[in-house]
C-alpha cells in the first residue's frame, strides 16, 4: 500500500525557531497588555500634526500586512521638493518596559520563514493597529526633508502627526509600471494625482540613488526567493526582483535614516548605527576584481568597487547576482554600534554614507522602536530613555 507521508512545514519552522533561541510563543501577560489596549485605546496626541488630508501612499510586497511607511512628497518654494516618511508610531501602544516591549526585546526582530510568519510584536498590533493599513487613521512619526536641484538633503524635521494611507501599493505592479513595462494598477489609473505623485517620488529617488552612487554606493544585486503554496498543497520557490518600486523606497529609507542619525546628533542624543565597517578583507576582493580583468586600489576605496560592479553588470549579467553575493560575503556583515554625540561616525560602506540607524521599520526591527523612542523624546524636549 502506497502511504503518503506528510511534514509539516510550519510546526519544523517554529522547532527552528526555538532551537536558534526564538521565542514564538507569546507570555501570558502580553495577552493581559492587547486586552487593556482594547478596552482602553491609546488617546490621540492633541499635539500632533494633522496630516490627514496629504496623498499619502504604502509600497510593499503583495502580502505585507506590517506596514511601516508611507509616502508624500510636495515642492517647496524656491525649487526643490520636500519629502515626507510617516513611520508608524509603534511606542504609543508598546510603552518601554511593558510586557509587549520585554517580549519584543528578546526577539529582536520579526522572522519571515515563508510557510509562517513569527512577528516580533503580536499581530493585533503589526498588522493591524501599528499598520498604516490603507483607509485607517494612524498616528506616526513624519520624518521630512527637502532635496535641491543637486539632490543634496537640507532642512529636515522629524514630528508627530496623524496620517491616513490613501492608497496601499505592491512592488510588482508598480515597478512594472513606472519602468513604462505595464500599465498601471487601477488604484493608479483611476487617479491622475496619485499617478503624478509617484512619478515625482521615482524622480527623487532616482536623483538621490545617482548623486549616491557618485560617493561609491555599491551596485549588488542578489537573487532573494521566498516559498509559496501551491493549491495542492505542495511548496514552489519564487524569485524576488528588484525593480524602479523597490529602489524608491530603498532610497527614501536610506534618505530618511540618515536625517534621523544626524537630528540626533546634532540634538546631542547617544544612538544606534547600523554600519558595515571598512572591509578587511579587501584584498580578497582586489583579487575578484582582478581575476576579471580590473585592478582596484590597494587601500578600501568604495567607488573604484562601485564602478567595477557597474562595469560587470553589463559585461555579464547572468552572473552578476554570483559576484555579487562573493563581494557581499567578503565585505562583512553589517553591526548595530553605539555612537555617542560628537563621536566621528563608522559609516556604511556599501551605501558610501557616513550616518545611518535603523528607524523605518519599528513593528519589525527592535533597533528601530529603541530608535523612534529617542526621537520621541528629543521631540518633546526630554532626557533620552536609554
Amino acid at each position: 500500500m502506497n502511504q503518503q507521508l506528510h511534514f509539516d512545514l510550519s510546526a519544523a519552522a517554529r522547532r527552528s525557531m526555538i532551537a536558534h533561541g526564538f521565542e514564538p510563543e507569546y507570555p501570558p501577560p502580553v495577552a493581559a497588555q492587547l486586552e487593556q489596549l482594547h478596552q482602553h485605546p491609546v488617546p490621540a496626541n492633541p499635539s500632533t500634526r494633522d496630516l490627514r488630508g496629504m496623498l499619502w501612499s504604502s509600497i510593499d510586497n503583495d502580502t505585507s500586512k506590517d506596514l511601516d511607511q508611507i509616502e508624500y512628497v510636495e515642492g517647496v518654494p524656491g525649487g526643490g521638493q520636500r519629502v515626507l516618511i510617516a513611520i508608524a508610531d509603534v511606542d504609543a501602544y508598546v510603552p518601554k518596559g511593558s510586557p509587549i516591549d520585554q517580549h519584543a526585546l528578546r526577539e529582536t526582530t520579526t522572522v519571515y520563514t515563508g510557510v509562517e510568519i513569527f512577528s516580533m510584536l503580536p499581530e493585533e498590533l503589526s498588522t493591524g493597529l501599528t499598520s498604516l493599513l490603507q483607509d485607517q487613521e494612524r498616528a506616526a512619526v513624519v520624518i521630512e526633508f527637502t532635496v535641491d536641484a543637486h539632490a543634496q538633503i537640507t532642512n529636515s524635521n522629524i514630528s508627530l502627526a496623524r496620517v491616513i494611507n490613501k492608497a496601499q501599493l505592491a512592488y510588482p505592479s508598480i515597478g512594472a509600471w513606472l519602468a513604462g513595462q505595464a500599465p498601471p494598477p487601477p488604484k493608479v489609473a483611476a487617479s491622475a494625482n496619485l499617478q503624478q505623485q509617484l512619478h515625482l517620488q521615482d524622480d527623487i529617488a532616482q536623483r538621490l540613488r545617482s548623486e549616491r552612487s557618485t560617493h561609491g554606493a555599491l551596485n549588488l544585486e542578489t537573487i532573494e526567493t521566498h516559498p509559496i503554496k501551491i493549491s495542492d498543497g505542495t511548496i514552489d520557490l519564487e524569485a524576488e526582483v528588484k525593480n524602479r518600486a523597490t529602489q524608491l523606497i530603498e532610497d527614501f529609507m536610506i534618505a530618511a535614516n540618515g536625517v534621523v542619525a544626524r537630528t540626533l546628533d546634532a540634538k546631542h542624543y547617544s544612538s544606534i548605527r547600523r554600519v558595515v565597517k571598512t572591509p578587511k578583507r579587501w584584498d580578497r576582493i582586489v583579487e575578484l576584481a582582478a581575476q576579471r580583468g580590473t585592478q582596484l586600489p590597494a587601500d578600501p576605496d568604495p567607488k573604484p568597487l562601485h564602478d567595477f560592479l557597474c562595469e560587470q553588470q553589463k559585461k555579464d549579467p547572468d552572473h552578476f547576482a554570483d559576484l555579487s553575493l562573493a563581494v557581499i560575503k567578503l565585505l562583512g556583515p553589517g553591526e548595530y554600534v553605539l555612537e555617542k554625540p560628537g563621536e566621528e561616525p563608522q559609516g556604511h560602506f556599501g551605501l558610501a554614507v557616513q550616518d545611518y540607524t535603523h528607524s523605518t521599520a519599528p513593528n519589525r526591527r527592535f533597533p528601530d522602536l529603541i530608535t523612534q523612542r529617542l526621537l520621541k523624546a528629543m521631540i518633546a524636549g526630554q532626557p533620552s530613555p536609554y
